[in-house]
């Protein structure tokens, strides 16, 4: 059962990172253009901007066991498969998305405004004010949204165990729970709070660290 456990663990590591990563990428994109095209953007587009709004709403209305059901068709037509650990990334990266959005957004709407003024007074382009004013202003509250971020998706991937995901969520159903193993469903719960804290303590330490 250690090996089970240590390889449930490397399964749900893997699934919490490239979800991260690409959540991050997919919802970094869709802050800016939020940033850029709301009312007080950098260049308004209240069209644009409403069908943003509209659409991170709605996939963030979603809980996330009938969002994982609902697109199991999108699922096995990406990776080919419903099941396991890189089948569960599809539907972790979608419902993380809108929710780095947000975070994203909000954290770019919290930098001063004077000095975005002061960057265009200097003649700053667009996507300069975005990368070398904004990003960099809000960096110390951007890496704890990541932290956020990332103990959400642990979560989401103990979820996805449900319908056979992977990782330790999936063993902790399938010993513990169906099998009434309740050491494994303990030995689970209790790695899923080290891994918690290992990353909430990495997020703050890099937060101090650029802060």
């Amino acid at each position: 059962m250690g090996a089970e456990l240590l390889y449930a663990l490397w399964e749900t590591l893997y699934m919490v990172i490239v979800s991260t990563v690409l959540s991050g990428i997919f919802g970094s994109g869709v802050a800016i253009l939020m940033i850029i095209t709301g009312p007080s953007g950098l260049r308004p587009n209240a069209p644009l901007y409403r069908v943003l709004d509209v659409v991170v709403n709605l996939l963030r209305s979603f809980p996330f066991i009938i969002l994982l059901i609902a697109i199991i068709p999108l699922t096995r037509i990406i990776v080919g498969t419903s099941i396991g650990s890189t089948a569960s990334i599809v539907p972790l990266t979608i419902a993380a998305t809108p929710f780095v959005a947000r975070l994203m957004e909000g954290s770019l709407l919290e930098v001063d405004r004077g000095v975005v003024e002061a960057a265009k007074s200097f003649g700053a382009s667009t996507w300069q004010i975005i990368w070398g004013v904004m990003i960099k202003e809000a960096m110390p509250s951007l890496v704890l949204n990541w932290a956020v971020v990332a103990i959400n998706l642990l979560g989401y991937s103990a979820m996805a165990g449900v319908v056979g995901g992977g990782g330790l969520g999936d063993l902790a159903i399938k010993y513990g729970y169906n099998r009434f193993q309740t050491d494994v469903m303990i030995y689970s719960v209790a790695i899923l709070i080290v891994v918690v804290q290992v990353i909430q303590c990495i997020g703050n330490y890099i937060y101090e660290k650029i802060r």
